[in-house]
This record gives C-alpha cells, sequence and structure tokens, in this order.
C-alpha cells in the first residue's frame, strides 16, 4: 500500500472516532469559530516575497526534521521575518502535528494559518474552522471533482479560503466552482516522495488566471524563488528548508530577506 493510501486509510478511521466524541454541534459552540477569518490570498499579493513558512517536526519522507524547536517561538520568528502566512500540520501519526497546534498560536499570530492536513470529509472542514484557522488543504490526488465542489463550497460558506493542492495537470482538470482562492503545485510526488521543482514551471501555463498560484515543497534556493517569480507564481510555500535547521527562526529571516533585497 502507498504512504497516501495508507495515510488516508488511518485518518478516515480517526475521524470516525472524532465526530462520536466531539461531534460537529461542539465544534460549532467553540469560541474560535465565529472569529473572522485573514485573508491569506491577500497577505500573499501584498507580500514582496509571496513565502508561506510552514511548522513540520516530522514527514513520511524525514522522519525527524525538528523535535526541538516549540511552535510558539517558530511562529513568533517567522512572523518577525515577514512570512506571508503560517502552514501547520494537524496530522499526528506521519507528521507529529495536532490541532493544538493552531490553537496554540492563534492567540499570537497575527497573519493567516493554513491548516495542512488530508482533509477527506466535511468534519474536518468545520473542525478547522473552529481551532482558528483562515484557509484550508486540498489535496486533489485524493478527491473527487465531487468532493472538492463541495468541501471548497462549504469552506467558502464558513469563511475559509480553499488552496487546492495539484500534482499534474489531469488533477487540474477535477478543479470546478468559483470556491477556490489559490492553485498550490507540489513539486513532490506524494507517491514517490521525489521532487522536481519542473512540475511547477510546467503546470503554470495551464492554470486558469483567476486563482493566486503557489509552487509548494522543495525550494531551498532563493535562485528557485526568482526561477518561479519569472514564470509567473506569487507564493511559494516553504517547511523543512527552514525546521530542519537548529534555527528556524533566523533561516527563514535571512532566506526571506535575501528574497526581498534582491527583488
Amino acid at each position: 500500500m502507498k504512504i497516501l493510501d495508507k495515510i488516508v486509510k488511518d485518518k478516515t478511521e480517526e475521524i470516525l472516532k472524532l465526530s462520536i466524541s466531539n461531534p460537529i454541534s461542539s465544534l460549532e459552540n467553540e469560541k474560535l469559530f465565529s472569529r473572522k477569518c485573514i485573508s491569506l490570498k491577500e497577505s500573499i499579493s501584498r507580500s514582496a516575497s509571496g513565502i508561506i513558512c510552514e511548522f513540520k517536526r516530522r514527514s513520511p519522507s524525514n522522519n525527524n526534521i525538528n523535535n526541538k524547536s516549540t511552535i510558539s517561538e517558530v511562529v513568533k520568528g517567522y512572523q518577525k521575518a515577514g512570512a506571508a502566512g503560517l502552514s501547520i500540520l494537524t496530522n499526528k501519526k506521519y507528521f507529529d502535528g495536532d490541532i493544538q497546534d493552531i490553537i496554540e498560536v492563534r492567540s499570537i499570530s497575527e497573519i493567516p494559518i493554513l491548516r495542512k492536513e488530508f482533509i477527506i470529509s466535511e468534519y474536518q472542514i468545520i473542525e478547522a474552522k473552529s481551532i482558528g484557522a483562515d484557509a484550508i488543504l486540498l489535496i486533489a490526488s485524493i478527491l473527487t471533482s465531487e468532493d472538492i465542489l463541495n468541501y471548497s463550497s462549504l469552506a467558502k460558506s464558513l469563511g475559509l479560503e480553499v488552496l487546492v493542492e495539484v500534482h499534474t495537470y489531469e488533477e487540474l482538470k477535477k478543479i470546478s466552482g468559483n470556491y477556490i482562492d489559490i492553485i498550490g503545485v507540489n513539486n513532490r510526488n506524494l507517491d514517490t516522495l521525489k521532487i522536481d521543482l519542473n512540475h511547477s514551471i510546467e503546470i503554470y501555463k495551464e492554470i486558469p488566471d483567476e486563482f493566486l498560484k503557489i509552487s509548494e515543497s522543495g525550494i531551498s534556493k532563493v535562485e528557485s524563488i526568482h526561477k518561479l517569480k519569472e514564470v509567473g507564481y506569487q507564493g511559494f510555500l516553504i517547511g523543512e528548508n527552514f525546521m530542519k535547521s537548529n534555527n528556524p527562526m533566523e533561516a527563514a529571516n535571512n532566506f526571506i530577506k535575501q528574497v526581498e533585497n534582491e527583488i
């Protein structure tokens, strides 16, 4: 079984248990459920660098990325560095994330938070709103066209923005409706875990102009940002490049300042 299939299988079982122990009615009564979301799309558009900084402790491709830095100190450092947004993983089994991570930093974050998760249920979207997220990630490879339409519609009705992640042109063709804000091209093949920045370059021209376009994964050099900006990308999601350093905050600050100074 491929790693993506394993993650989806485990997530399906997890949601079944959660929907019983913490039903939707409880999520809708959470204090953060009524807060107004901050626009990730607008934040990226206004940003000189367009960089979304990710907090990630580990991943299937890199088992131990960073288990020392605390999320609060990293998020404060990302904000000070000038990040356009935060990407926070909430998958526990494969990334050592937790919904409490978003709840914890919501009170100190002045920039939008993307909940990065393998979303396969309406429950997770309502949960994202209840924990203080501003945007959700929908991964096209694990969803049908109908799923993407229904989930993005629900998210927008709650005030959440929607980032749909694609890896191929075939996945891009799954997208329909007027509820999507951002298209992200993942340079990492989620089946093989191999990275190729050319995916972003090749798919860019196929993405309709109505969407803000970002490139995700495998970006570790300032030169790569410039190359992708020349193609037309406005945003860039960077996680491991910062998190694997001894000081993610300093790494982000140095990287973002280089990008801004060389524009």
